[in-house]
């Protein structure tokens, strides 16, 4: 073999090394560029996901928020409402003592037994003092109980008769009540010292 061949074989070697080289190449940019789209193609999927995500918690946010409006609205409206009805059961339970004492001021007209009307009037009392403890109303006892500013409101200090009632409620100028163990009004009270 001569040397022209030799370097025909050398150069020819050289151009399939680099004509391999060169596939081997245009191989790898098409991967990459494959690969790079691959990447594009996720990135744009996660971004409509996260954008559809978006969308469906913003939708829930403004349902929330009407629906939260409406229900404070309603509440507002039954809350004005019951104050403006709150004493209806109250009233309603008083009504027949009413319709009572309007009967007994017509028959004082034409009675002349004193002992009958205070018999009459201590009825109509009785029945309003069950009606009102039925609505949780209580009335106050506090004469021999010891002061206390909770329950009582002192209008007089006198001396104590005896040493042992010192501190205590002597006399009830005002009776006093409490609502379902709420005080509503204080005894006014004479208390010893």
């Amino acid at each position: 073999m001569n040397t022209t061949e030799n370097q025909n074989l050398q150069e020819e070697e050289i151009l399939k090394d680099q004509q391999a080289e060169e596939t081997a190449e245009n191989k790898t940019a098409e991967q990459t560029s494959e690969e790079q789209a691959t990447q594009e193609e996720k990135l744009q999927k996660q971004l409509e996901e996260a954008q559809q995500t978006i969308e469906d918690q913003k939708d829930k946010y403004l349902r929330l928020s009407a629906e939260f409006d409406n229900y404070r609205k309603r509440t507002l409206k039954e809350k004005a409402e019951l104050i403006k009805n709150g004493g209806e059961k109250a009233i309603s339970a008083i009504l027949p003592i009413l319709d009572d004492l309007e009967r007994a001021l017509t028959n004082m007209k034409k009675l002349d037994d004193i002992q009958a009307m205070y018999d009459g009037i201590d009825l109509i009392h009785q029945k309003f003092l069950k009606t009102l403890a039925q609505e949780g109303l209580q009335k106050m006892e506090p004469v021999g109980e010891a002061f206390d500013t909770d329950f009582h409101e002192a209008i007089a200090l006198v001396p104590a008769p005896e040493e042992t009632q010192k501190g205590k409620v002597l006399d009830c100028v005002q009776t006093g009540y409490k609502l379902n163990d709420k005080v509503i009004r204080h005894a006014k009270v004479v208390v010893a010292q």
